[in-house]
């Protein structure tokens, strides 16, 4: 959303995947509560490493094939083990304070928004409101049986999906 509203001249559209913006007027969204790390945990082997992979938000995911993939390919070899090539810091910055709201309000080219029908942060209530930030025009398309990782939990469905935008916006450019 940031680039969108920064640099959307530039740009065909944004696509917004399960990314909430909550009406302002409703109860926040809690933080997510990660304990403060110094440094990374350190894991005696590989597999011991990728044993410990979980979605965040925590959710199901049928497609073990994909987020073993991730897990097998996010970790990395440290002195005296294995650990996740992870900025730990991430969860912790600004990230949760960032003016989403304010940026969806000021992108400066199409806008889409495609979430999970079972996502648990963007309710039908947040998708309501979004929509009426980004109008009548923006593509809102919820994917069935997916969770907050829709590319995880339906990628075939995400991506004909999000094909489908991207060629309705081609075949009718700004």
């Amino acid at each position: 959303m940031k680039y969108g509203a920064d640099h959307g001249e530039k740009l065909s559209g944004t696509v917004i995947v399960d990314s909430p913006v909550q009406d302002p007027d409703d109860i926040p969204i809690p933080k997510p509560e990660v304990p403060v790390q110094t440094g990374p945990n350190i894991y005696p082997d590989q597999p011991t490493a990728q044993a410990r992979f979980r979605l965040m938000p925590l959710q199901p995911c049928d497609n073990a094939f994909i987020t073993d993939f991730i897990a097998r390919t996010s970790v990395k070899p440290l002195d005296g083990g294995w650990s996740w090539k992870f900025d730990f810091k991430v969860m912790g910055s600004r990230r949760f304070g960032e003016p989403y709201r304010e940026e969806l309000k000021a992108l400066k080219c199409r806008a889409a928004l495609i979430y999970g029908e079972n996502s648990a942060i963007v309710s039908r209530r947040t998708v309501d409101y979004m929509s009426s930030i980004m109008g009548p025009k923006a593509p809102v398309v919820e994917i069935p049986e997916a969770y907050h990782h829709v590319m995880l939990d339906q990628p075939l469905a995400f991506v004909a999906t999000l094909r489908a935008i991207l060629d309705a916006w081609a075949r009718n450019p700004l």
